[in-house]
């Protein structure tokens, strides 16, 4: 029998002993073995905090980021080998779709947080905090990754999506990760390790696989590490009271299963439409993985004068479940992960069941298609009745983790939300009404015992993602039964991984510690203006001093007329007495706009567009006749990923400081520039080409490709004439769907592909040579160059197409050369 391998150290090992059976879930037959008997788990640990860990530490947050995105198009093309061997824990496709692709989207969704995060690898957090009145001693907030492993303990139910929800988020914090997944579907965990593995996109250490249980695991855990369990409540108490964890005050976040509740509002009375959506909210989540979630609803609570009504309806929707094989497409439950879960499910709703009544399925009877209901899993929905929830409280404390719910009914919004409590702390609730008031009442209400609470209405019932989906950018956990911890949550959660610092010193200081300018630190007075520097040339508190100017009345009212703001402060100078100002004042935005005529960089540059403004305040008033200058200094560089057909860029803050004659400050801002970054290609043209052509001789040789220094000349000689309009008898090969795609490879700075074959190419086969000689090849590359540069003086606005670009004017004509041009010569070696 097969034995699942752990991958630790850097290899794939098999541990020894007789370790646990795995068995198909529809079937019964065995998988194989999961073991990590004889491994050497205080080693696992150390590997991933040194290998592992120094390298993503060193990473910035746009490099880590970058690595998930590839790391999610790299699984979602190999999606469909983990959907066939998901139906052998006895889910369905829909099942699978959201532990497969629910588990790669957690991955994009980490990795567009990168955006929100400085170009660095670490955090810097909230605001300054000025300590000192002379502004010279201050604070700031740092988070810096820890230099720990994070310990992932996960359950059964969701292998894909359980691990990947953890690791995105540590790995964006720059933290390496050991995972160790439940047995019964451990073998789901380690084929989408194996994939991760062999894809080569994270460090190496950054991710371990402990495939099988390992007792000891937390023994030799340290301060720097962090361990995270998802699993049942009691499990969870005792793994959190281990000595070690204790001793060295080890993070533990548990997130237990949770006795969710829905409550149905009083208004939702049948042939409303929440009464609907509500009703098959409870039916999807008792049998989305037949019932094997966290955040699945275990109570529904009703109005009193709703239970029969519920039901009723309830029993209509289930009728419609069909049990069998998760395979066919008429089967819309598949089984529970294992023998085992059916005895467990079935003991715990007997418990619940002698004080509750079963009103709709058998716990003996099931009919299933296309599978043998007595090899497999199988079990069918059971829906319970409590009519005295309060007195009998087994159904707020025993949970059946299966296809099951109790309806219990409620007498006014304050007993709904007393019963919602009784589960003692739940991962999610939520509430079906079309009355606001209602939903507010009782989310105020329940929220202290819950981590996440739905309002379902007609309104966003088309776009909702439901009771039962935890949420990348959403806090998932709950107090309480749920376990007290907290995941995931966008940024939030990739706090949980780093350590938070408070910085003491200078403004200067903490400027070079935290790369964002502070208030009051010394200016670094730049050598020009600093809009005529790229985005890598920039630096925080490279600083301009403006010239000045006098605002005069004319000024104000000009302005006023302009805009139509005929604020009295402006105009009516008879109005003044009583208010805050002695003079004709400018307009606040008057000034923002002359401070921008004052420091604005006037010549075509590197700054491509004004990105916005993300903060302004006026301190004082600006009379008729003061005299302004503006200090531009900048604050913080925000590196941006390359899109469409734009130059890649980033974007610049800068702090905008306007002061009057007596240098006192005014108003401040801080508003956003696009700059553009700097080209990595060697600008080759007409006018230096020649220079790099001299090194050409029959005898160089390429670095790869099969071409020779003159076939190399003839292709980009082609090239240019196909440019200039010469050579346009061909098809365009890029598929229209994918040629918006393909045009922005022309803007990018990434250099063309070694080994690509072009379509206008015999592929492996050589071009017969047109020329005579290389001298003459090189003759006639300058001569298809200066053909290029007077066809577009005559036709500056022609379009001419390529055979993968499609259709391109001269500015993209302009980019691909240089680019097609570094291609060729680096490969040869001119550019060395």
């Amino acid at each position: 029998m097969k034995t699942l391998e752990s991958y630790i150290n850097g290899k794939w090992t098999t541990g020894s002993g007789d370790g646990l059976i795995m068995h198909d879930a529809v079937t019964g037959d065995p998988i194989g073995l999961s073991t990590t008997e004889g491994l050497d788990i205080p080693e696992v640990l150390q590997y991933g905090r040194t290998k592992g860990g120094e390298i993503l530490r060193k990473m910035t947050f746009q490099e880590r980021g970058n690595m998930l995105k590839s790391l999610a198009l790299f699984l979602t093309k190999r999606k469909e080998q983990f959907y066939e061997l998901s139906y052998r824990s006895g889910a369905t496709r829909i099942d699978s779709w959201i532990d497969i692709e629910g588990g790669f989207g957690n991955l994009f969704a980490n990795a567009s947080l990168r955006k929100l995060f400085p170009n660095q690898s670490y955090h810097v957090e909230g605001d300054p905090i000025d300590l000192s009145r002379g502004g010279r001693f201050m604070a700031h907030h740092i988070l810096v990754p820890k230099k720990g492993v994070a310990v992932h303990i996960n359950a059964f139910n969701f292998p894909i999506w359980g691990m990947l929800e953890k690791c995105a988020v540590n790995w964006m914090a720059g933290m390496p990760a050991v995972v160790l997944p439940a047995p019964q579907t451990a073998y789901l965990t380690e084929a989408v390790v194996r994939v991760i593995v062999d894809s080569g996109i994270l460090p190496e250490g950054s991710l371990q696989l402990l495939s099988g249980m390992t007792k000891n695991i937390l023994d030799t855990v340290g301060s720097q590490d962090i361990v995270t369990f998802t699993g049942s409540a009691h499990t969870g108490r005792v793994l959190k009271a281990h000595p070690r964890l204790i001793e060295e005050s080890v993070p533990f976040t548990m997130e237990a299963d949770s006795l969710n509740a829905c409550v149905l509002g009083e208004d939702a009375v049948p042939g409303t439409p929440e009464f609907d959506l509500f009703v098959k909210e409870v039916r999807k989540e008792m049998t989305v993985k037949t019932g094997q979630k966290c955040t699945a609803i275990r109570r529904i609570i009703v109005p009193s004068k709703l239970v029969e009504d519920v039901q009723i309806a309830l029993g209509k929707q289930l009728d419609k479940v069909t049990i069998g094989d998760p395979r066919l497409k008429e089967v819309r439950m598949g089984a529970l992960a294992s023998k085992q879960q059916v005895e467990s499910f079935r003991n715990n709703v007997t418990e619940i069941a002698k004080t509750a009544q079963i009103v709709y399925g058998d716990l003996d009877k099931i009919e299933t298609v296309g599978a043998d209901a007595q090899k497999g899993a199988f079990v069918s929905p059971i829906l319970m009745r409590q009519d005295n929830p309060f007195q009998y409280t087994g159904v707020h404390e025993i949970e059946a983790f299966g296809p099951v719910s109790t309806i219990m009914p409620y007498d006014t919004l304050e007993d709904a939300i007393t019963l919602s409590q009784m589960g003692k702390g739940s991962l999610v609730s939520s509430i079906f009404t079309y009355d606001d008031q209602i939903a507010k009442e009782y989310v105020v209400g329940a929220a202290s015992h819950h981590g996440r609470i739905l309002v379902g209405n007609r309104e966003n019932a088309k776009q909702s993602t439901g009771h039962g989906s935890p949420l990348p950018m959403l806090t998932h956990g709950g107090p309480g039964r749920a376990g007290g911890g907290e995941e995931m949550g966008g940024m939030r959660g990739i706090k949980h991984y780093m350590q938070r610092c408070a910085i003491q010193g200078t403004p200067t200081t903490l400027t070079e510690v935290t790369g964002i300018y502070q208030a009051n630190a010394k200016y670094k007075e730049s050598d020009k203006h600093p809009f005529a520097y790229h985005w890598e040339d920039i630096q925080p508190g490279m600083s301009l001093k403006t010239h000045k100017r006098t605002i005069t009345d004319t000024d104000i009212i000009n302005f006023g007329n302009l805009t139509w703001d005929h604020f009295y402060a402006h105009t009516d100078i008879t109005s003044l007495e009583g208010s805050i100002f002695e003079k004709r004042t400018a307009h606040g935005y008057f000034i923002l706009a002359a401070a921008a005529g004052l420091f604005v960089y006037p010549n075509k540059g590197p700054v491509a567009a004004n990105y916005g403004l993300e903060e302004c305040r006026f301190l004082r008033p600006i009379y008729h006749n003061d005299t302004v200058y503006v200090r531009l200094t900048c604050k913080q560089k925000i590196d941006r990923d390359h899109r469409g057909k734009e130059l890649p860029s980033g974007i610049a803050k800068w702090f905008v400081e306007v002061f009057d004659q007596d240098d006192e400050l005014t108003a401040i801002a801080t508003i956003l520039t696009m700059v553009q970054k700097k080209s990595p290609f060697v600008q080759v043209n007409r006018s230096n080409i020649k220079g790099y052509l001299t090194q050409l001789n029959e005898d160089t040789k390429p670095k790869w490709g099969l071409m020779t220094a003159q076939h190399m000349l003839e292709h980009v000689e082609k090239t240019i004439r196909i440019a200039a309009g010469e050579i346009q008898d061909f098809d365009i090969a890029t598929p229209e769907q994918y040629l918006e795609k393909v045009q922005e490879m022309v803007y990018n700075h990434k250099p063309m592909p070694r080994g690509h074959n072009h379509p206008l190419m015999k592929e492996g086969i050589l071009e017969d040579l047109i020329h005579d000689d290389l001298e003459t090849a090189k003759s006639k590359l300058l001569e298809a160059m200066d053909s290029f540069d007077v066809y577009f003086k005559e036709n500056p606005d022609v379009i001419t197409k390529n055979a993968v670009f499609g259709e391109m004017n001269k500015f993209e004509w302009d980019l691909l050369n240089v680019k097609h041009l570094n291609h060729h010569f680096d490969q040869f070696g001119l550019l060395d």
